[in-house]
């Protein structure tokens, strides 16, 4: 499925699990920085009897292009999720549409929830990049920016991909079908062959840098859709630091840690969020009838 956004983008959504019945909510799985939306296919399949899954790729990721003449910030990522969600409601308007989010995706949900009250029933963020008011490190010290720079941008073949990425961190922890579906949906055939990824490491870079730009700690007492607000094991240089305030801050928030997960806990442990969206659901759809 295509959903427009700002500027003309063509945002693409992939249905990760078919409808399972009538009356089951809809899920939008929302990604993280350099990421895609079928980084969330594990996710999914253990999903699948209960949720209608359904996971965009935001602009200059996965099969989503970004445009060539606009500046980037964050606020165009929330346009991006605020137009999917949209979409997804208008699929069948009499159904819940819930949310779950990674790193950059989660701070997407809560712009839309923000942007549009009530178009979200609820939402499982984790480790939702939302920043206080110089609460970000300078982009000239942050090692994920000049990371992102240096990445290998061409593959001779998707095997070779997957044996590179599995064989380091962060990646070398995922599940091994997110690994594969990391691989899959993150790199485009190169004309002139091979495969060469398909977010720029110099877009990814520049989202990394505009990270503390958005103004979205600032409205988080003004969002009243349900939230899960989860962390892995907490550390002073990682976005776990944060997801303790930002749930206190949420008039329906919720605080989750799970000790025993890092930063990459959908792609590490992919069931165990997907246990907290059932959880979530559970709670929200009973409270809802």
């Amino acid at each position: 499925m295509k959903v427009t956004s700002t500027h003309g983008v063509d945002v693409t959504v992939h249905e990760l699990a078919p409808d399972p019945g009538p009356g089951s909510p809809i899920l939008m799985m929302s990604h993280a920085t350099g990421f895609h939306g079928r980084c969330f296919e594990p996710m999914a399949a253990i999903l699948a009897d209960r949720f209608w899954c359904w996971a965009p790729d935001y602009r200059g990721h996965g099969a989503t292009d970004a445009p060539t003449d606009i500046d980037l910030v964050w606020e165009h990522y929330g346009d991006d999720a605020t137009a999917v969600a949209k979409a997804l409601t208008a699929l069948d308007p009499s159904r819940a549409v819930m949310g779950v989010g990674h790193s950059m995706g989660g701070a997407c949900l809560l712009m839309v929830a923000h942007r549009e009250p009530g178009l979200l029933s609820g939402s499982v963020l984790f480790e939702p990049i939302v920043f206080p008011p110089h609460g970000a490190s300078d982009p000239k010290d942050n090692p994920l920016v000049a990371g992102a720079r240096r990445r290998r941008r061409h593959f001779d073949s998707l095997e070779e991909a997957e044996a590179n990425y599995g064989a380091k961190r962060p990646m070398s922890t995922f599940a091994p079908e997110a690994l594969r579906a990391y691989v899959a949906g993150g790199l485009r055939p190169d004309p002139e062959g091979g495969f060469v990824l398909a977010c720029e490491p110099e877009h990814e870079a520049r989202t990394f840098e505009t990270g503390g730009t958005h103004r979205t700690w600032e409205v988080l007492e003004e969002i009243t859709t349900p939230a899960w607000v989860v962390a892995g094991r907490l550390d002073a240089a990682q976005p776990s630091r944060l997801a303790a305030d930002i749930a206190a801050r949420l008039p329906a928030g919720s605080y989750v840690q799970m000790d025993d997960l890092d930063h990459f806990g959908p792609m590490t442990h992919p069931e165990r969020i997907a246990d907290l969206v059932i959880g979530l659901a559970d709670s929200v759809l009973h409270d809802r009838h």
